[in-house]
């Protein structure tokens, strides 16, 4: 298949709708469906009937402010989110008057502007599909464009010149590492041997966090075309995605999504009538978060426990049954089809100058607008909590955003004119991680927040290690001791002293950064640890 014939089967399937003229579009996001949407989408297919057939009603993916959900959107048929009427909080019982404002004026009473700054400071190149495109259809996706890269890559350049995009992109991995993913593929690339595979880490384990998620239950065609042409790169013909067997709603839709790209052609034997064959399966993790670690993760796949070894080799070198193996996580496959449709040039143009590109960010916690963004890396975090994120609820002053997960850590008020990049949050004693934001107002103690995540991480930590399996556990015994009051000075010294050796000694990232809560909060809100010191509370 060339492009020119992938084009007009867009258009054919384009042409399938030609009569329709406005979308009522439902979020079908696990978010929304906890809320009811469910119910909203089967009131407005019964209310609607047979007596508007320019007006269809169709399911979508996350369109961003889940804390307002169920969110229906109506537009045009090709308009985008911020062209349409968004309604929130939607009952069944609106659903007439809904379908009555097609084409009319705005139910008002459940209108949500869709310019303010949740939206409009927005940047989508991941989610440019998300709340626009129905996860389960296929023929939306090319609709919309998809794989389009795919039949690119295959038939107008060499493996090579895909490589070359991908590192003129300067795409950096968004799990968390922030590894450059041109070089990532270029190493995977040069190794020798005829079974090379590609893994997609959707073990989204971090608190908080539900980036990779709402990807997948919004875009599972972005990540598939991603990973193909991946693979296509590095000379591989196989490929996993890991994802957990938590987010069955993802699940389904990658089936789902799998089953149909099959079947038309750009999975399985000799895509695109090219010599190019890619196969992937699914293989569900039982919840482990270390399996979040790539060794891990491979040592599950096999069927062997989840626990990491050391490091070399490293997976491109000896990875899934000691083959070289491309790891990369669901956001990182999802940049890629625009990379190659629009160039690297054009990605690097983005973001900052060790950062490129756009992040999505999952903000929860004690902020107004709790959901999924999308913002240029480089975006202050005073622009993410108080303008897009709309700031502190309940009259209640903010005090400390945790970035990065049980591996990041907490930063202060000072510091919100921070630009959010790899580089810029690592002097502050965190990181980025693989997107979640938990903000906290003055009522958290970052005594109990440090408890938290230390007990998080040794409930999780596989014991393989002596420093990450005893170390968490002292630690949290600590904290502990610390939030009754029971802890002297001593136990303080010894925390830091924990700290450190967990964090030099400890064979995975998992235990590496297990301290960076307790150092982050112990440098920016010691005085806390220290009204709990026995006998010093002033009680």
């Amino acid at each position: 298949m060339h492009l020119e014939e992938l084009a007009e089967k867009a258009a054919e399937f384009k042409a399938e709708d030609a009569h329709v003229e406005h979308e009522v579009r439902v979020c079908m996001a696990a978010s929304c469906q906890s809320s009811g949407a469910a119910q909203v989408m089967d009131a407005l297919d019964k209310a609607k009937g047979d007596g508007q057939p320019a007006c269809k009603v169709k399911g979508v993916g996350c369109m961003g402010l889940c804390s307002a959900g169920p969110l229906v959107a109506v537009a045009d048929k090709e308009a985008d989110l911020a062209g349409s009427v968004l309604y929130r909080d939607v009952a069944p019982e609106d659903a007439a008057d809904i379908l009555g404002s097609v084409g009319g004026s705005p139910v008002e009473r459940l209108r949500c502007p869709t310019d303010q700054p949740f939206f409009a400071r927005q940047r989508k190149i991941v989610l440019e599909n998300s709340g626009i495109i129905d996860p389960n259809s296929f023929k939306g996706y090319v609709a919309a464009g998809g794989y389009a890269s795919l039949v690119q890559a295959l038939s107008e350049m060499t493996p090579a010149d895909v490589l070359r995009e991908i590192t003129a992109s300067g795409l950096r991995g968004r799990g968390g590492g922030g590894y450059p993913t041109g070089l990532k593929w270029s190493t995977v690339a040069k190794m020798p041997g005829e079974q090379k595979y590609v893994i997609c880490n959707a073990d989204e384990g971090d608190p908080g966090a539900f980036m990779d998620r709402a990807v997948l239950e919004s875009d599972p065609h972005r990540v598939l075309e991603g990973m193909a042409i991946a693979a296509y790169a590095v000379g591989a013909s196989k490929a996993y995605i890991y994802v957990r067997a938590e987010y069955p709603l993802a699940v389904e839709r990658l089936q789902n999504a799998i089953r149909k790209a099959k079947r038309a052609g750009f999975l399985g034997n000799k895509i695109a009538d090219t010599q190019f064959s890619f196969e992937v399966e699914i293989r569900l993790g039982a919840g482990a978060f270390v399996c979040g670690e790539e060794t891990a993760l491979m040592a599950s796949i096999e069927g062997l426990r989840g626990q990491p070894r050391p490091r070399p080799p490293y997976p491109a070198e000896s990875g899934l049954w000691g083959c070289p193996t491309l790891i990369n996580n669901v956001e990182s496959f999802a940049n890629i089809a625009p990379i190659v449709r629009e160039g690297g040039d054009w990605f690097a143009s983005i973001g900052t100058e060790k950062s490129k590109g756009t992040k999505v960010f999952a903000l929860a916690g004690k902020i107004a607008n709790t959901g999924l963004i999308e913002v240029p890396m480089g975006t202050t975090l005073r622009d993410i909590i108080e303008v897009i994120g709309g700031g502190i609820p309940d009259g209640k002053t903010f005090k400390a955003v945790q970035t990065g997960g049980p591996s990041g850590g907490c930063i202060p008020e000072a510091h919100l004119d921070m630009p959010v990049d790899y580089d810029s949050l690592k002097t502050l004693g965190t990181m980025m991680g693989s997107g979640g934001m938990i903000v906290m107002d003055e009522t958290s103690s970052m005594v109990d927040v440090a408890r938290y995540f230390m007990e998080f991480c040794m409930t999780e930590s596989c014991g393989k290690c002596v420093p990450c399996r005893t170390g968490t556990y002292q630690m949290h015994g600590i904290l502990d001791k610390l939030t009754k009051s029971q802890a002297s000075r001593d136990d303080l010294a010894l925390l830091e002293d924990l700290c450190e050796v967990v964090q030099a000694t400890s064979l995975c990232g998992l235990g590496q950064t297990a301290p960076n809560p307790v150092l982050s909060t112990l440098r920016y809100f010691r005085q806390e640890y220290e009204e709990k010191l026995q006998g010093e509370t002033g009680a």
